[in-house]
């Protein structure tokens, strides 16, 4: 009598991100039997560590200058400056000089058009 053919289930290996094999047990051992790969992949997890640690310091960072920011806004405000204003005028600087005149054209063109010009 012939046996039934076992369904293919989930392989006992599999691999994580830095190509390691786990087993059903999980316990892991290297793709590679050399233990070359181990060193390269324990490399590569190194060299991830390191942009995501660089990635985390300059999202310290960005953090610091927008409180810095702030505190200047509310050093501003506190001395009698529109700070809503003052944004206005750092977005305009930011941009191109022809295209805020050429807003600023059409701007005034479509409020002479409304009687408010």
């Amino acid at each position: 009598m012939a046996r039934p053919k076992k369904q293919p289930t989930q392989p006992d290996l599999e691999d994580d991100i830095l190509g390691t094999a786990h087993t059903s047990d999980g316990k892991s051992r290297p793709n590679d039997e050399s233990g070359l790969a181990d060193e390269s992949y324990r490399v590569t997890a190194d060299e991830l560590r390191q942009f995501i640690e660089r990635y985390e310091r300059l999202e310290s960072e960005k953090k610091d200058i927008a409180d810095a920011q702030k505190e200047v806004m509310a050093e501003a405000k506190g001395r009698g400056y529109d700070t809503k204003v003052m944004r206005k005028v750092i977005a305009l600087r930011k941009r191109d000089k022809d295209d805020v005149a050429e807003e600023d054209a059409v701007l005034q063109m479509y409020l002479e058009a409304l009687g408010m010009g």
